[in-house]
């Protein structure tokens, strides 16, 4: 939140103009740098037409609370009015949505979008957004979380006519969401009063909101409980139902004796960590426990937002990312479930981080700190940049610091990759990950290995598996530079090119290009196969045919694999960063890709010597073999 005040005290800050000044201090004081043009013009244009209706319906007493920060979260509503309902004596709170549209118009085929001149592209409704900041703060904000009716929230669009945006009301209207016009400012008015009385202070409302605890309600968990345990039900087997019970008895002890401890479930891919993460959380829900899942990786947390939340929106918000906990108070969740942990990174500051949040405290400190029982399910031969601190011994390490008992819950068997134990051994052995040197693969009746000749023979070989219904996705290390996103229409740049064939990497971005799904959907949109992928988009996700290339940053010379980091275009390897830690990163690179595929794996080398060295320890390549599974 920026600014907190009576009504009366802004609109008085507002003519004098000093308001603008210290909303942009506060700004500066919060972001680390100073607010665009374009925010500050919005300050100065719509906040004295929301006190000026304030004045006129004899609301100066009401709490102005101006740039909201939702809770666990970025967004920030333009302002949330805080006093008490004139009917019910209680305290009342409304959302406010300012726009400085003069018109907008719904999206053709969605209503919930609407077209507006200063956009290239399509923008929320604000009836929606403001709909969706309510039902935010219901979700997760403890004062409202058990009187939903305290709160509602209202778009207005006040340079606007009624001709000009009649029809964003194509989408439905409630108390969370009601639009008003410019032309409409006398209703607005008579809103404004219907919600808020003009008797009583609001400054203690707003204190009321303000300490609201940050955690799931108990609406949204029985929802969460429907819809995540009972939707999927998960059968845990062996050493998964004993990591699963391990942090449920940790959860158990911790409310009985009021104490703190941590669970690190590890294992390789496809041992059902995720899985293990999706049945705690349904179970956790239906006890009524508050908890939240959160991960380090955007397509993986927005992948598992899609998959638990599908037919009840709400449920998406309660799977987070780790730098969401930077300022939440400590212990104020019982239990945080940290998937994919090995994406943990050393702080959770980045050049966007406002500067009040820039505390210098570790991202594990502030996982750890956030819950009673933190749980952290990770591989550690995951971890594929520099600064990423998943480790098991870096986990034990900050809890025993803090004094708190840490147990580790090994995950053996696996169900990616076949189930082929065989397989896993392979890869780690052969990229040399674990002792012992590279082996010659041999076959077993779970998994498929077979080396391509060239990526025109991989590329026709997956695009044969999906025509026989099998999901496939090409990879690749990144050894190829990454152009911007093109503009609206164009489309995606050739990146990959291997001789005379060349592919666009995938998507940078959150929005679908030229066909192209966003980054987020990559391994699981069916149109993600017409681009390459790289570790950080595959990186969580599973598919049937997995062709991987290995590009010149890993090549095998004389009797062992030597890696090139001048080879290398990801951008996150510095100068700084020392080889060793290099040489590692591009190894568990290609043991992520490696390892996406559930029937086979298609495996092709750029450099001569590597693909023969390749066809010594595999056996079978396209061109002796071209069956299927």
């Amino acid at each position: 939140m920026l600014f907190r005040a009576s009504a009366k005290t802004v609109a008085v800050m507002a003519l004098e103009g000093s308001l603008y000044l210290h909303l942009a201090e506060q700004f500066v004081h919060m972001h680390g740098y100073r607010p665009g043009a374009s925010e500050m013009r919005s300050w100065e244009r719509s906040i004295p037409a929301l006190t000026a209706a304030l004045t006129d319906a004899g609301l100066g007493d009401v709490e102005v609370m101006l740039e909201y920060a939702l809770p666990l979260n970025s967004k920030r509503a333009d302002a949330v009015l805080a006093g008490v309902h004139p009917m019910t004596g209680e305290s009342s709170f409304v959302v406010v949505e300012l726009k400085q549209w003069s018109q907008a118009e719904p999206d053709e085929e969605d209503p919930s979008l609407c077209r507006v001149d200063a956009y290239t592209h399509p923008v929320l409704n604000p009836i929606e957004q403001v709909r969706r900041y309510c039902e935010y703060l219901v979700n997760f904000n403890g004062a409202v979380a058990e009187h939903p009716g305290r709160i509602s929230g209202v778009a207005f669009l006040h340079n606007a006519t009624e001709f000009g945006v009649s029809g964003l009301r194509a989408t439905d209207l409630d108390g969370y969401g009601q639009l008003f016009s410019g032309e409409q400012r006398g209703e607005f008015v008579d809103h404004l009063r219907a919600r808020l009385s003009d008797k009583h202070v609001g400054a203690r409302s707003a204190d009321e909101l303000l300490a609201g605890k940050t955690v799931p309600s108990k609406q949204l968990m029985a929802v969460a409980a429907q819809e995540v345990r009972e939707r999927e039900q998960f059968v845990l087997l062996d050493e998964q139902q004993v990591a699963y019970r391990s942090v449920l008895n940790a959860v158990r002890r911790a409310k009985q004796s009021d104490c703190k401890e941590v669970v690190v479930v590890t294992g390789g891919p496809g041992t059902g960590k995720s899985v293990i993460a999706l049945s705690l959380l349904g179970e956790l829900y239906r006890q009524g426990v508050p908890a939240l899942h959160a991960t380090g990786s955007q397509s993986f947390t927005k992948t598992m937002r899609k998959v638990a939340g599908t037919r009840k929106r709400a449920v998406q918000e309660l799977f987070k990312y780790f730098n969401s906990f930077m300022t939440t108070e400590k212990n104020s969740l019982d239990v945080l479930i940290c998937d994919e942990a090995h994406r943990i990174r050393e702080t959770s500051a980045n050049r966007y981080t406002p500067a009040a949040h820039r505390t210098g405290r570790r991202q594990i400190d502030e996982l750890i700190d956030v819950a009673r029982v933190p749980v952290f399910l990770l591989d550690e031969h995951q971890v594929v940049r520099p600064g990423e601190m998943g480790t098991v011994d870096e986990i034990k390490a900050a809890a025993t610091a803090k004094g708190l008992d840490c147990h580790v819950v090994p995950l053996e068997s696996q169900f990616r990759c076949g189930g082929s134990d065989a397989y896993l051994r392979w890869v780690v052995r052969g990229l040399g990950l674990e002792p012992g040197g590279p082996v010659v693969w041999e076959p077993d009746d779970r998994m498929q290995l077979l080396v391509a000749d060239s990526p025109q023979e991989m590329e026709g070989f997956l695009d044969g598996c999906r025509a026989q219904n099998y999901s496939a996705r090409m990879s690749a290390g990144y050894c190829w530079r990454w152009s911007e996103e093109p503009e609206p229409g164009e489309s995606l740049p050739l990146d990959v090119v291997i001789g005379d064939w060349a592919r666009p990497w995938n998507v940078r971005g959150d929005r679908a290009v030229s066909g192209a799904p966003p980054a987020a959907l990559w391994a699981t949109d069916p149109a993600g196969f017409g681009q390459v992928g790289c570790v950080y988009t595959a990186q969580g996700f599973e598919y049937d045919w997995s062709g991987v290339i290995i590009g010149p940053d890993l090549v095998w010379r004389g009797d062992r694999w030597v890696t090139d980091r001048t080879a290398s275009k990801d951008p996150i390897f510095k100068r700084s960063t020392p080889d060793a830690d290099v040489d590692r990163l591009i190894r568990n690179t290609y043991k992520v890709l490696l390892t996406r595929g559930m029937i086979g794996t298609l495996v092709y080398s750029t450099d001569p010597e590597t693909r023969e060295k390749l066809r010594e320890l595999v056996g079978r390549s396209l061109e002796r073999d071209t069956a299927m599974a």
